[in-house]
């Protein structure tokens, strides 16, 4: 009889063999296979490309073929490398735990497995659960694979169970990836140019990234990925990580000279944080990974993720005041701004920094959220209701985990703000930052923020956080509060939601400081970046876009000449690059004539147009040979449809550039290709392709391998493709 295929079989979907036992688990096109012998943690022997129903024989030939030979010295760890690696079990590289009891209990060894497997419509799930009983420690480790998107995701439970405090350091996972993966990839980057991708060899020894701010920070990774090497956006096989945690983290890959290459991430304690009494548990932050033919397949998985948390309704299209007023409050002039958002096609108003008590400027004032009476004298209300009557609804600013020294609340209560135990510590933007881990101090912040919820009718908050907590001391005793406080900000986040149900919040941090999927589990926008100028925009949210949907990201159309770099652009431009995401404008409106008004205006409704499928679509980045070019787009779910746009960044190696492929459609349908846009014209490109004048007519699989004549471009300057579907192709 031929063997039976095993998904859920043997004992709750444990497959035993004489030498080995395993387990398969599958979802969203992903497999994982993890081998669980002789009561040892998990080791895992393959997790990407869906391998299918494997049979009994199968799953166990697998893991007897992922052996390698082993010499003489039991120190020689005998791969593959569990999930959490041990020192007492000869490894050399970086272990998964780190701690200590006084010096003692420092080199843990976990046995005596037992595992279960847990299968559900949103996931298949393993569990283990080992224990050290000369260490009285105890882990639980939990392996997914998620169906919806199939991302997979683990993370580990570490409890006491002796007298003794056990202070821990460390609790990091690992991810293994196979040979072939030659290359590392992640990001750095600064205020205003964040997203800078770096690539190195995966040589032997240790890459890591550590950010030690109390949040991931503008020159932190979003993901860190291993390929093969050369991969692109839409080829080579790669796997990448990411920690969903908005504290202090580190993400390293590691290859031994014994051939293991792996990623790992984790938390990055501070002394003291975790220091666990008996019967107490310490929770590893998700770690999750993605793998994919090209880093677009990679973030597919993210963005599907996302996409499944929950539903969406479309994503207003919002004007902020920021750059359009600073904080040169005035009703008479804030009513009239609003008057003009609505005739631009804006759904949503945010008021930002500057409107509560005192805040003329920078310098002061953070943690008084009230009113200013002065600049407000019948309050908010006026505008708010300016705002509704012309039919968008109503944002405010503000920055809760952050004081200013000059201002009532510091005065008040000089004891909620963090010291270390030398003062204050240095000011980032004249502000330190307030200890939320004080009841009181979190109280009188969630109290403050929801009465103006309630009071203004406020659907949408821009959360903002602008400094560093390099010495966040915990006062009286001073000890770390890192790790606190970032819970106690998931806390506040979900009690204001909870309390004001559709509630949405923006996450800022200086831009994109912090953006990861822990606070993305409680957030509904994400700000990229400080940086307005398209030309920076372009990369911000192409690499933010390696984790973040389109629809999550705020995206504005800026000002002519760009607040942070100078550089000045036409409209069409800015605009094209504001497209994709939740379009906002941040725009002078009052200081704009009635044609840039009506032009904002025509952008805004092509915008409206697409954005349910902009919104769904399969986000597209084609590797160009010459870096001076870029082309990316969204293709929708069914591939009836696409939009991309075509950028000159930099002057071109060769003139004309050459041909543009379209990544992304159906190889077998027949498309139209036109220029798209309020300002479409094949004049955009002098001379232009023959091809421009009335469209061109090409199957996918042309425009994959084949496509078009690209247009030809000055510097910062760009073309949108609309592609649409006319149906099956009648070539053979």
């Amino acid at each position: 009889m031929a063997p039976t295929p095993v998904e859920a079989g043997g004992q709750g979907g444990i497959v035993t063999g004489t030498e080995a036992s395993a387990v398969l688990l599958r979802g969203g096109g992903t497999s994982v296979v993890v081998e669980i012998t002789d009561g040892r943690l998990p080791r895992i022997l393959h997790w990407g490309e869906d391998l299918g129903p494997l049979t009994e024989q199968e799953l166990v030939s697998v893991v007897s073929g992922s052996r390698p030979a082993v010499g003489d010295s039991q120190v020689t760890y005998p791969q593959p490398v569990p999930v959490l690696p041990q020192l007492a079990e000869g490894w050399l590289g970086r272990p998964g735990l780190g701690g200590d009891t006084a010096g003692t209990r420092w080199a843990p060894l976990f046995r005596r497995a037992t595992h279960s497997v847990e299968r559900d419509a949103s996931c298949d799930r393993l569990v283990t659960v080992a224990r050290d009983v000369e260490y009285a420690l105890s882990v639980r480790i939990e392996i997914e694979v998620l169906v919806a998107s199939g991302l997979v995701r683990q993370r580990a439970a570490l409890t006491n169970d002796g007298d003794r405090v056990y202070r821990v350091h460390h609790l990091e996972l690992a991810l293994p990836v196979p040979p072939e993966a030659d290359e590392v990839l992640d990001t750095s980057g600064r205020w205003s140019l964040e997203r800078r991708p770096q690539r190195r060899e995966f040589s032997v020894g240790e890459w890591a990234r550590t950010s030690r701010g109390g949040k991931p920070g503008l020159e932190h990774t979003l993901l860190l990925a291993a390929g093969q090497h050369g991969f692109g956006f839409r080829s080579g096989r790669v796997w990448a990580m990411h920690l969903a945690w908005s504290g202090n983290q580190t993400l390293a890959a590691e290859r031994t000279p014994a051939g293991t290459r792996h990623l790992v991430a984790g938390e990055d304690l501070l002394p003291g944080e975790v220091a666990l009494e008996r019967g107490q548990t310490y929770v590893s932050p998700w770690q999750y990974g993605s793998w994919g033919d090209g880093l677009d397949e990679v973030a597919s998985r993210f963005h599907r993720h996302l996409r499944a948390r929950s539903p969406r309704s479309p994503r207003p299209v919002v004007v902020n005041t920021w750059e359009a007023v600073y904080f040169r409050h005035d009703l008479a002039v804030l009513q009239r701004f609003a008057a003009r958002a609505a005739e631009v096609g804006a759904e949503r108003f945010v008021l930002d920094d500057g409107w509560f008590v005192g805040r003329r400027d920078d310098t002061t004032s953070l943690g008084d959220w009230d009113v200013d009476p002065q600049v407000w004298p019948a309050g908010l209300g006026p505008l708010v209701d300016t705002v509704q009557r012309l039919g968008m609804d109503f944002g405010l600013w503000f920055e809760p985990e952050m004081v200013s020294l000059d201002s009532q609340l510091a005065r008040a209560h000089p004891e909620w703000i963090f010291d270390a135990g030398h003062g204050v510590g240095l000011p980032s933007r004249y502000q330190h930052v307030l200890d939320l881990g004080h009841p009181d101090a979190y109280a009188h912040v969630l109290e403050k923020i929801s009465a103006l919820v309630r009071r203004y009718s406020i659907a949408f908050i821009k959360w903002d956080h602008n400094r560093y907590l390099l010495d966040a001391g915990h006062t009286p005793t001073g000890g770390a509060g890192v790790r606190r406080q970032v819970g106690q900000v998931y806390r506040m986040m979900d009690e204001l939601k909870q309390r004001h149900p559709g509630l949405e919040i923006e996450t800022c941090a200086s831009g994109g400081g912090r953006v990861d999927l822990g606070i993305l589990e409680r957030t509904d926008r994400v700000w990229p970046s400080d940086c307005n100028d398209p030309h920076e925009r372009l990369e911000i949210q192409r690499w933010t876009g390696l984790l973040v949907p389109p629809e999550l990201q705020g995206t504005h159309i800026g000002a002519e000449e760009s607040h942070t770099t100078r550089r000045v652009h036409p409209l069409a431009y800015r605009a094209e690059k504001a497209i994709w995401g939740n379009l906002g404008v941040e725009v002078d409106l009052l200081g704009a004539d009635a044609e840039e008004r009506a032009a904002i205006g025509a952008w805004v409704a092509f915008h409206k147009n697409h954005r349910a499928k902009l919104h769904s679509g399969t986000a597209v980045h084609a590797d160009l040979a010459d870096p001076a070019l870029r082309l990316e787009g969204v293709v929708a779910p069914d591939r009836s449809w696409a939009l991309y746009a075509f950028s000159v960044v930099e002057r071109p190696t060769t003139w004309p550039p050459g041909r543009v492929l379209l990544p992304g459609l159906d190889d077998e349908l027949l498309y139209r290709v036109v220029l798209a846009g309020p300002e479409a014209s094949a004049a955009q490109s002098v001379p232009h392709p023959p091809w421009l004048d009335d469209g061109i007519a090409l199957r996918g699989r042309v425009l994959r391998t084949v496509g078009f004549q690209a247009p030809l471009l000055d510097v910062d300057r760009s073309v949108l493709f609309e592609v649409t579907s006319t149906g099956p192709s009648t070539e053979s």
